[in-house]
């Protein structure tokens, strides 16, 4: 089996122990056990596609095929192998298998480039472990606060702790960064239902969404649920149940493509017969127009004000994550489009809602991306699907992308 099939068949192969650390489903977080059993299975497929391999100072792998000329910079393609919680097996990884497909094909053709291909398989884009999502990638591209490095896991392991095992240090982890690159193309399952409604095997991604993230902490007064009166109460887990309902008016009010969402609360000190005292939630807010995404962000904030201000409750809000939008590169989307036509299949461009690398690494070099179709558009789910017969198409396409961007750097 090679090609789409095994791509497809190796994301399989990683979706279950040793390569996840939970048990009965899927989750893989940045350095952990079954964080660096996937990275040794990645490396041992990409020596045998005939890379040499090496990792990072961020703890990427990376496998390296050169190139034919040693005048050009290397073309990167790539993506994530971290996961959410109770993850499907496509999400990341098929990015990367697909890049190893592609490097693989060249190798058994004998064939090299004019420029060294550069694989990388990021470790952290989910930001499922500690609280800075695409933390590996930000070092790539050489946009890496330094103040992010000074961040625990919900254990109180710090990321320099975490980082030990693996003989790295947060003192060299901007190390990591690339000298500088001809593009980045990474293929993604779509992660939502558009392909399939149009009845396509892949698209082109023509920009990312704009995203900000942020951290809301509600505090009340902890009381005795059957003595204190409903009049007295400063309940925090009541006025973040209004400040959740808040946050859905305001992104239904603007009728855009425009979406906010809370994914995750904590209520403290949750006991059934307590009035909750603190509540902290989650806060994303996304659109493709960043002005857009940033009125709807204020226009949140100051219903969350207004909110604790009737209910006589403290609020604090943290922003954690401000990712600009990222158009895709014109030129490489054009390489894209030409190669899916070129299988006789109808160029489709869309806007990825979900973030990606490619939004990163657009701060060092070009990039471009290609979405594959997911079954029912799931995603972050374990019932996520992509037809091998799809995976297929998408490493054609992105041979085809190697030709047609080959053959511009040819002697």
């Amino acid at each position: 089996m090679v090609g789409g099939a095994r791509a497809v068949a190796r994301c399989d192969e990683l979706g279950a122990a040793p390569y996840s650390d939970a048990r009965g489903m899927l989750f893989r977080a940045y350095l952990t056990p079954g964080f660096a059993a996937t990275q040794r299975a990645l490396a041992g497929w990409m020596q045998e596609a005939g890379m040499a391999t090496r990792i990072d100072e961020a703890c990427n792998l990376i496998g390296r095929y050169e190139g034919s000329r040693p005048d050009v910079p290397a073309l990167i393609l790539g993506s994530h192998i971290d996961s959410v919680r109770d993850a499907g097996r496509y999400d990341g990884p098929l990015g990367v298998m697909l890049a190893i497909e592609v490097v693989a094909a060249l190798h058994a053709a004998g064939r090299r480039m004019p420029f060294p291909i550069e694989v990388y398989a990021f470790g952290d884009e989910e930001g499922s472990r500690f609280p800075v999502a695409m933390l590996t990638s930000r070092a790539v591209a050489g946009s890496l606060d330094p103040a992010m490095l000074e961040t625990e896991d919900r254990t109180g392991l710090s990321l320099d702790e975490a980082l030990a095992p693996f003989e790295l240090s947060t003192l060299r982890f901007a190390e990591a960064r690339h000298p500088g690159a001809l593009g980045y193309l990474e293929a993604h399952i779509e992660q939502g239902p558009t392909l399939e409604a149009a009845g396509l095997p892949v698209g082109i991604v023509s920009g990312i969404a704009a995203q900000l993230r942020y951290s809301v902490a509600v505090t009340g007064i902890a009381g005795h649920a059957g003595t204190t009166s409903m009049g007295l109460r400063r309940d925090a887990l009541a006025a973040a149940a209004e400040m959740v309902l808040a946050v859905e008016d305001v992104a239904r009010r603007d009728a855009s493509d425009l979406v906010a969402t809370v994914g995750k609360l904590d209520v403290a000190p949750g006991a059934g017969n307590v009035i909750p005292g603190q509540v902290t939630f989650t806060l994303d807010i996304r659109a493709g127009d960043q002005a857009r995404r940033d009125a709807a962000a204020e226009a949140i904030l100051d219903r969350i004000h207004a909110i604790a201000d009737i209910r006589h409750v403290d609020f604090d809000i943290q922003r954690t994550n401000d990712l600009a939008a990222a158009p895709c590169d014109g030129r490489l989307s054009g390489l894209l489009e030409a190669s899916v036509a070129a299988l006789g299949i109808a160029p489709f461009s869309l806007v990825s809602g979900a973030g990606h690398d490619a939004m990163i690494l657009a701060a060092l070099c070009p990039t471009a991306m290609l979405f594959i179709r997911c079954r029912g558009g799931v995603s972050h789910n374990p019932a996520e699907h992509v037809a091998p017969e799809d995976a297929e198409i998408a490493l054609q396409v992105m041979l085809g992308f190697l030709d047609r961007l080959g053959a511009r750097y040819a002697a």
